[in-house]
């Protein structure tokens, strides 16, 4: 059985909720609870770094990752040309570009100015689950990377 074409606004209002999720995933990474993000993905949803050979799958499994991430690290994501493809009424995926500024060890007050920690970019595949988008996967794929702060100091980078 074929299903219908979504019209303009049902194709328009998918697109602004996934772009939504988009920007609820760094904003709670950055500003909120990090472990927060784990309700963002469906219940077997997954977080990968291919080059990094990570692959966190399941909801816990991706709050407990994320919850794991330092206290004393201040981070800035800023994501940008977010392009979501629309594939049916519950699925859609996106290709998102992301610069990352991050500083470790950072015990308050301002951070001086540095080069970005990373870039690149994600791709999410998204799953409307009971009225509701949620990522589905999320891979994230480096173009350009350098050291943290922390890491700078412990290997003389």
């Amino acid at each position: 059985m074929a299903t219908e074409p979504l019209s303009p606004t049902d194709r328009l209002l998918a697109e602004r909720a996934c772009e939504r999720l988009i920007v609820a995933f760094v904003h709670t990474l950055d500003l909120g609870d990090p472990g927060d993000v784990a309700g963002l993905f469906t219940e077997d949803g997954f977080w990968e770094w291919p080059e990094g050979d990570r692959r966190i799958e399941g909801r816990e499994a991706l709050r407990s990752y994320f919850a794991g991430r330092p206290a004393d690290r201040l981070s800035r994501r800023i994501c940008s040309n977010i392009l979501v493809d629309v594939t049916s009424e519950s699925t859609a995926t996106a290709l998102t570009y992301f610069t990352t500024y991050r500083v470790d060890g950072h015990a308050g007050g301002f951070a001086p100015p540095r080069a970005p920690t990373q870039v690149g970019h994600y791709v999410d595949a998204f799953l409307k689950v009971e009225g509701r988008w949620l990522l589905r996967s999320r891979s994230l794929y480096l173009a350009f990377a350098g050291p943290t702060e922390r890491l700078a100091a412990e290997t003389g980078r």
